[in-house]
């Protein structure tokens, strides 16, 4: 099974070749969205936040509560008979957010991986993926993975520069 990263302009494309059902959005809060018509309500998670590390006026931080509802969101789509289709995150540009949640459920998926060998497929797969690092500090804790995944994320450092990342999946063991 895989897990899906894209940009919000290539959100539909990707729910219709991978055959998603389930679907992650990380964006702004007040974004429009448009859910794909084959993503029922319940299968489509809208974490509103910006793409921030720390506490800024007129912004959303990344917080628990998003870590929280994204790892219930993950572990009820990855137990039920529904992961037998990919899952989807996505966030404005496929960068920062998405990857960062990408990067997450892998960890809470496959509790046993090296962290530092996620960390280096998400390189190798996307070479602009830059995790946001708040995101991940938090799940790191969630997990008890003892710092482990934030040191993953900073070694391989900040992605190529762009404006819009490309689609890829990641793999997800079971």
């Amino acid at each position: 099974m895989e897990v899906h990263v894209c940009s919000l302009s290539r959100l539909a494309a990707t729910v219709e070749s991978t055959g998603a059902r389930h679907v992650v959005t990380l964006i702004n809060q007040g974004t429009a969205v448009e859910r794909p018509a084959t993503v029922a309500v319940d299968d489509h998670l809208f974490l509103g936040m910006n793409d921030i590390v720390a506490p800024m006026d007129g912004y959303i931080v990344p917080a628990d509560a998003h870590v929280e509802r994204l790892l219930g969101f993950v572990d009820g789509w990855w137990s039920s008979h529904s992961a037998r289709s990919p899952l989807v995150v996505h966030c404005w540009a496929g960068i920062s957010r998405s990857t960062a949640a990408a990067y997450i459920t892998a960890c809470a998926i496959n509790p046993a991986e090296d962290e530092e060998a996620l960390a280096g497929e998400l390189r190798r797969l996307s070479p602009s993926a830059t995790p946001n690092l708040r995101l991940v500090t938090i799940a790191d804790r969630m997990l008890g993975r003892d710092g482990r995944m934030v040191s993953a994320i900073e070694r391989i450092g900040r992605g190529r520069d762009a404006f819009e990342g490309e689609p890829f999946a990641l793999r997800l063991g079971r």
